[in-house]
């Protein structure tokens, strides 16, 4: 998956320049918009950080591994606590093959 393709899904996943404040169900400000990409930037920065400490760190055990994917749902959920499926769908998938080619896990 390009980044283009990844933009795209966090765009529609986490949020979308004509998406609702699911508050008052009015339309995002500016500064709201801005905000909310600023932060799907910054998620996007620590699961790629992340795979690829997995990916590329030998002395790195699987329980290690874990806790940092857990580390990172957690993140994830504190950064768009309504957000938890749209990570499930983008995120975790990647995560979970990772961890199963790193260490040929089931």
């Amino acid at each position: 998956m390009g980044s283009m393709d990844l933009n795209a899904d966090l765009q529609s996943g986490l949020g979308s320049p004509d998406r609702l404040d699911s508050e008052d169900g009015q339309p995002q400000s500016p500064e709201e918009l801005q905000e909310e990409s600023r932060k799907i930037r910054r998620l996007q920065m620590v699961v790629n950080m992340v795979t690829q400490c997995i990916a590329q760190d030998p002395t790195l055990g699987v329980e290690e591994a874990a806790e940092m994917v857990a580390d990172t749902r957690r993140v994830a959920r504190t950064m768009f606590p309504d957000k938890e499926l749209a990570f499930n769908l983008i995120f975790w998938p990647r995560l979970q093959r990772l961890m199963r080619e790193r260490y040929r896990m089931q």
